[in-house]
């Protein structure tokens, strides 16, 4: 039963319960009966009156404050028009008036015996009308609902982890307060503050789970007004009853959400945790992600290590890095974009399987992508991109049927307005090859030697034929753009994607369900060997692949280069195309030998966002930021400094510099006094 604001009360008979408690009270005398029911009213109306005694002297108060002090009476006015500015100013003098009278509003530390989530799996079988008076449970969260039902009987909604809430039924019979402190303690509670509660679990007759707490404690008292539930008329908004938790793989519905604008989701997202009930729960199985992917990992005897998040060089990927200075060596330093030329100098030195879960960092002129991102890279010694395809497979059909019971989820790839599509991650997975659909889908005749300026001329006449600005004009840049254009032209993306990689074009409906696009040319993975046959060797491909699942890269492997000579070789091509420099170290660390290897890296960020309904990234970059707890956001507009008056005096140094100059100061005269007692002057 939900205990409403209208007083729905079959499972609490409070009025045979005031009846009881008062024949104990007056045992044998009906007259004694009726003169505590007329004392209580008389108490009452001696209450009222002095509350309406008070507010006038308030009112008086704030009269002559006003006479007195204008300006402060504008203030005070303005005030009045800002509920959150009122409703925190009070909140402010009733923590300060408990400070004053010896009480602690933040108390240090409350035992919690059980979680809501727990709480509810433990007693949800109860049935209805059952009480469990033998139990004591002890609880924490946070208020999002308060209910008066008389001032002996309130009822709240206790919010949990992931949006949880339970129903407190709050009786002043249960209470260890008597009934001035009972009336006082929750006259303050309000919505938004937390607390702590002890009790025993019960079924209200009308079926809803609720903690009899005879002990509650503020634990931390709100400043700021909660936002409220404003759900879009006629949605569909069963996701934000109580007790129903959103499953990873299943359909999200944001037009239930109770704080919608963006900017405040993620600028604040502390409330958007805390009163949009799915978004914890994204967070919750990104974490289940990063872990599965690290015991899959660890199963199969890779080692996780660290590599360093900035160097010389950014590593081995082509898009522009960020750029920092360390002052000890005076030398600029680059954040790492990937980690795989340290990695793979760890197989060098004898490792066989390694691994690193981290952020990585890409500076990126688009808003496509968050600044730092998350990724998974693993090396295996004596494995090719074949195995790699292998242990995709096993690793994300796993990891799909241990999130959600099954192999297949529910995705809006389309918007929320529209009807969901179903992914499926039933193994094996498609495979295409990438430079024979290509040809297909453009139309094009390339050239097999994909270095050559045939092919770069090639390229250019289509991404002129298309109207679409490509610099520099390089072939692995026009690769990006011939596919790019021609899903323009199909209306499939934006033009604005400037990092798309070759294989966006086969991002169509063949894509929705896991699809490897497999064998690269060696100008798109400098880093990938050439394939072992022939004819694809010639044709300038290496062994590897992407995985892409409903129109959007997830992760990719391929064969390691091993050749020392070839590679340095490489890294000359791209410097020369001015994308990256020879990293000569790496080089080196080949020389010594490389055994047989293959390279694999996953986009954690990308995974998230399929598990949870996040949609596509072309879609909106507020897409990605869904699934990233705190996004890289514009700095929000900051007001205006008042101009100094003409006659105002400039301040040229500055506060930091006066407090240089302060500190001189006193050091100057400390030492001067120092002085004089020692040569006695």
């Amino acid at each position: 039963m939900h205990i409403n604001s209208f007083g729905r009360l079959a499972d609490i008979p409070v009025e045979e319960e005031t009846q009881q408690s008062e024949e104990e009270e007056f045992p044998n005398s009906e007259a004694a009966a009726t003169t505590a029911r007329k004392s209580k009213s008389a108490m009452k109306r001696q209450r009222r009156k002095q509350r309406k005694n008070e507010s006038n002297s308030l009112k008086e108060e704030e009269e002559k404050s006003k006479l007195n002090n204008p300006e402060a009476a504008a203030a005070a006015d303005e005030d009045d028009t800002d509920p959150n500015a009122r409703f925190r100013e009070n909140r402010i003098k009733m923590v300060e008036s408990l400070k004053e009278s010896g009480f602690n509003p933040y108390p240090h530390k409350f035992k919690v015996t059980m979680t809501i989530p727990a709480f509810i799996n433990m007693y949800k079988t109860m049935e209805a009308g059952e009480h469990r008076k033998d139990v004591v449970v002890s609880l924490s969260g946070r208020i999002m609902e308060k209910r008066m039902q008389s001032p002996m009987l309130i009822c709240y909604d206790l919010c949990g982890l992931g949006g949880l809430e339970v129903q407190l039924v709050v009786d002043a019979s249960n209470s260890v307060l008597d009934v001035a402190e009972f009336t006082n303690l929750h006259s303050g509670v309000e919505r938004g503050d937390i607390v702590g509660v002890t009790g025993f679990p019960g079924m209200c007759n009308g079926g809803e789970l609720s903690l009899f707490p005879g002990s509650f404690v503020v634990l931390c008292n709100t400043l700021q007004l909660i936002p409220m539930e404003k759900a879009d008329p006629g949605g569909d908004n069963s996701n934000v009853k109580k007790c129903d938790l959103w499953i990873p793989g299943s359909t999200r519905n944001p037009g239930s959400y109770i704080l919608k604008d963006q900017e405040t989701r993620y600028r604040q997202r502390y409330l958007d945790l805390m009163l949009n009930k799915e978004v914890p729960q994204i967070f919750i199985t990104r974490a289940k992600v990063v872990s599965y992917i690290r015991r899959f990992l660890e199963d199969l005897h890779f080692l996780e290590v660290e590599t360093p998040l900035m160097n010389m060089i950014a590593g081995g990927a082509t898009t522009k890095p960020f750029v920092t200075h360390r002052d000890g060596l005076n030398m600029n330093l680059l954040k790492r974009v990937p980690p795989e030329l340290y990695l793979k100098q760890l197989l060098v030195g004898g490792f066989e399987r390694v691994f690193e879960i981290g952020k990585f960092f890409r500076n990126d002129p688009d808003l496509a992508h968050n600044p730092e991102f998350a990724t998974c890279e693993f090396y295996e010694a004596y494995a090719d991109y074949y195995d790699l395809m292998d242990r995709t497979e096993k690793m994300l059909s796993g990891m799909v049927q241990e999130l959600t019971g099954g192999y297949k989820i529910k995705y809006h790839a389309n918007g929320f307005d529209k009807d969901p599509i179903e992914i499926d991650f039933t193994p094996p997975f498609r495979k295409i090859d990438m430079m024979e659909e290509l040809e297909k889908a453009a139309g094009l005749e390339i050239p097999s030697d994909l270095s050559s300026d045939k092919t770069n001329k090639c390229l250019l006449d289509a991404c002129r034929k298309f109207d679409v600005n490509c610099p520099p004009q390089t072939t692995e840049r026009l690769l990006y753009k011939v596919c790019l254009i021609q899903d323009q032209g199909c209306g499939k993306c934006a033009v604005q994607k400037l990092q798309l990689l070759l294989v966006e074009h086969f991002l169509g409906e063949t894509c929705v369900n896991p699809t490897f696009i497999i064998d690269h040319p060696a100008i798109m993975r400098p880093l990938g060997k050439s394939h072992r046959l022939k004819l694809k060797s010639k044709l300038g491909l290496t062994e590897g692949f992407q995985l892409f699942i409903n129109k959007l890269e997830v992760c990719h492997g391929y064969t390691e280069l091993n050749d020392p000579m070839v590679q340095r070789q490489q890294f000359a091509e791209q410097l020369k195309d001015g994308v990256s420099a020879v990293e000569e170290a790496y080089c080196k660390a080949l020389e010594y030998g490389l055994p047989p290897t293959a390279g694999w890296g996953l986009e954690i960020d990308h995974l998230t966002m399929l598990f949870t309904d996040s949609q596509n990234i072309k879609v909106s970059y507020f897409d990605i930021v869904e699934v990233i707890m705190f996004p890289a956001m514009k700095p929000q507009d900051e007001p205006a400094p008042q101009a100094q008056s003409n006659n105002a005096p400039v301040n040229f140094i500055g506060r930091q510099g006066w407090i240089s100059i302060t500190s001189f100061l006193v050091s100057f005269i400390l030492c001067m006094f120092l002085i004089s007692r020692f040569f006695g002057i």
